[in-house]
């Protein structure tokens, strides 16, 4: 089957996390994706590493594990355009590409002659996709942005780590780039967009994203937590501030996470705990007096759930109908049988490692489905054929961009 986006060709000039997240998953949808690369040295991720994809002997690769993670589906074209050679190349492409992905500093790409408003001109049907940290606009328009700052500028860290008057209290960035991710997700609903647009009135337009702007949104209920109130949400380590008990519980060899949302589930749950009187407890009977009581309730959940493993508390919780689970490291997550059934580690074929893996896209397509053609390129892996399918140049118009170091 064809994939939704096979009819949709993809220039991708950006690099790092945000923007090739965005690639990636229109790749995975079924789009050509061009990754536009810096002759020699690539995408900064070639190098953030260890580790490295390892190959068939154990030896490390030139692949780093960081790069694998987001760049599949693509094909890899080095171009230098800060030079004309370089430019002109990138304003053919255009003309035969749907949609252009960079996150350079604001105005970064009108020096070359590549900004929207330029490339417009040349392809008015092209979506432009620009990914900033703060955006074209106000007094940070010109920072540069990134994942860790902006998830303390924009209001995360303050919500993340132990509650202040606990031992280790203070601001936690969150262990993966999620800033980073959220926008490059953001950016891909964006792209689909703009092209539902341009199937309804055959235009292109710009499309622009900030990351402070996405971490602002994506505070969601703790966001209006504070508008609706005036009082800027704490940190509260696992707790919740809205739901009781929805937070960590030590048990007799680890933790265990209640997740409980309503009171026919902490009815349940008290009954488990065999403490039934809980749920008609004043205190305790209504989410509302849980959360106005629960300096009160979370111990005495504490001094119960102790007595268990969290194997134990699981099964006996399920069985019961009680949202909850174990707290695994990322070696457990791969373990689990329930990801091991759903698929979300699958491994492709790679020229340096002979296999390469990878995780499997959350999205399920019935019609269209989520197809892994190719691994993530080396640098410059698909330069010549793609100047020759798509540019018609010849070995000697490839030859003298070599000789150059266009390419």
């Amino acid at each position: 089957m064809p994939g939704a986006l096979s009819h949709i060709r993809v220039l991708d000039l950006s690099r790092v996390l945000a923007g090739p997240w965005c690639g990636q998953i229109l790749g995975d949808l079924g789009a050509e994706v061009i990754k536009v690369e810096r002759p020699a040295t690539g995408d900064d991720t070639r190098h953030w590493g260890p580790p490295y994809l390892k190959d068939q002997q154990g030896e490390n690769t030139s692949e780093a594990a960081y790069y694998l993670s987001a760049n599949r589906n693509k094909q890899s074209l080095t171009l230098d355009f800060t030079q004309p050679e370089g430019q002109r190349i990138i304003r053919e492409l255009v003309a035969e590409c749907d949609v252009l992905l960079e996150n350079f500093k604001v105005g970064g790409l009108a020096a070359y002659g590549l900004d929207y408003e330029s490339l417009k001109a040349i392809n008015p049907r092209l979506i432009y996709c620009s990914i900033t940290g703060f955006g074209s606009d106000g007094p940070y328009a010109q920072r540069a942005g990134y994942d860790f700052m902006i998830q303390g500028l924009g209001g995360l860290m303050s919500l993340t780590g132990r509650a202040e008057d606990e031992a280790g209290a203070g601001p936690v960035k969150v262990g993966v780039a999620l800033t980073d991710i959220l926008t490059g997700l953001y950016a891909t609903v964006g792209v689909l967009a703009a092209l539902n647009h341009r199937e309804q009135n055959g235009v292109g337009q710009h499309v622009e994203l900030a990351l402070l702007d996405v971490q602002v949104a994506c505070l969601a209920n703790q966001a209006m937590n504070y508008l609706t109130t005036g009082v800027a949400p704490k940190r509260m380590g696992n707790a919740h501030p809205n739901i009781v008990p929805y937070q960590d519980f030590p048990t007799a060899d680890g933790d265990i996470i209640l997740t409980i949302g309503n009171d026919g589930q902490f009815r349940k749950f008290a009954e488990v705990a065999g403490h039934p009187e809980w749920a008609d407890d004043p205190r305790f009977a209504s989410n509302k007096a849980r959360v106005a009581h629960r300096q009160e309730l979370v111990p005495m959940i504490r001094q119960v759930t102790v007595f268990r493993t969290t194997a134990e508390w699981v099964a006996a919780l399920e069985q019961a109908g009680v949202p909850c689970g174990p707290i695994n490291d990322v070696a457990q997550v791969f373990a689990d049988p329930h990801v091991q059934a759903r698929g979300l580690h699958v491994e492709m074929p790679h020229p340096l490692a002979g296999s390469v893996p990878q995780v499997a896209s959350p999205i399920r397509l019935s019609e269209s489905p989520v197809e892994y053609r190719k691994a993530p390129p080396l640098l410059g892996e698909h330069s010549e054929a793609l100047l020759k399918r798509l540019l018609g140049f010849d070995a000697e118009q490839v030859a003298a961009l070599r000789s150059a170091k266009v390419i």
